[in-house]
């Protein structure tokens, strides 16, 4: 007998069981991907807090 074959099978490897209510692209309209630049600027803004 091939036990191998027998039970559920698996599932997607590297994949989340559930999605996150507050992911980006949710039910919620404000949970927007960020745009590149508004992360360049963020990134920037950091920049110049930390050399300070």
């Amino acid at each position: 007998m091939d036990y191998k074959a027998s039970g559920a099978p698996k599932g997607p490897k590297g994949q989340p069981r559930h999605q996150e209510h507050n992911a980006f692209g949710g039910k919620k309209v404000a949970n927007k991907r960020p745009t590149k630049e508004e992360l360049l600027a963020k990134m920037k803004a950091n920049a110049e807090k930390a050399k300070k």
